[in-house]
């Protein structure tokens, strides 16, 4: 399991680190909020520990832009402080739970697992189209257990094809839900990214994933 530590306390992100590592885990640390956002730690990680006075972002902040893009990662708050609105604070924004400091390393490592198994069985937001399959939360997708790196544009647009597989995508529709707006222009910005796409995802292919339906736009083939 990945665990991500967002800690701006060098002691104590240290100290969680080597405890998360000794239980076996993986562990990667983040000491500013807006890097937290940025880098999307939230979304990538199986578990977070996440600290709430943080520069750049609060941990609130933090939280609140991971669940707004849909992810449902474990997080248990750490704060010195500990008012009742906090707390209520923290929970609304989506925290599983919360734990103030100081406090024993053997208690944190015993919430991580319970916070684990509570949440490891609710169902990943996923769309599947035959091979593929999309982790909505991470934005990973995978091509027969292959997982492919796109890039977010990429990501955009086989989410679109995944969501109306068997169905054609216009080049309208790809334009409003990548950038925002109606592109009947005279450019070939679509073709240019849908190639790349389809050399990630073919890759040992006789045949794409994607088909062209001529003067209308694409549709993922059927498997």
């Amino acid at each position: 399991m990945l665990v991500a530590v967002i800690e701006d306390d060098p002691i104590i992100a240290r100290s969680v680190s080597k405890a998360v590592k000794g239980a076996g885990h993986e562990c990667v640390c983040v000491d500013d909020g807006e890097a937290a956002i940025r880098d999307e730690t939230i979304l990538s990680s199986d578990l977070v520990i996440l600290d709430l006075m943080l520069p750049g972002a609060d941990g609130v902040e933090v939280l609140r832009a991971a669940r707004s893009h849909g992810s449902r990662t474990p997080v248990i708050v750490l704060t010195a402080r500990g008012s009742i609105d906090e707390k209520l604070e923290a929970f609304e924004a989506g925290a599983d739970d919360y734990l103030p400091k100081p406090f024993e390393m053997d208690e944190l490592l015993a919430r991580i697992e319970a916070v684990h198994r509570r949440t490891s069985d609710k169902p990943a937001l996923k769309l599947e189209a035959g091979k593929l399959s999309l982790c909505l939360g991470s934005k990973r997708l995978s091509v027969g257990g292959r997982t492919v790196d796109l890039t977010p544009t990429e990501l955009a647009m086989i989410e679109l094809m995944m969501r109306f597989k068997g169905q054609v995508v216009t080049r309208k529709m790809l334009c409003e839900h990548v950038w925002g707006f109606d592109w009947d222009g005279p450019t070939n910005v679509i073709e240019v990214h849908i190639n790349r796409l389809r050399g990630k995802l073919d890759r040992g292919r006789s045949t794409s994933f994607i088909r062209t339906v001529r003067g209308r736009g694409y549709a993922l083939a059927a498997e």
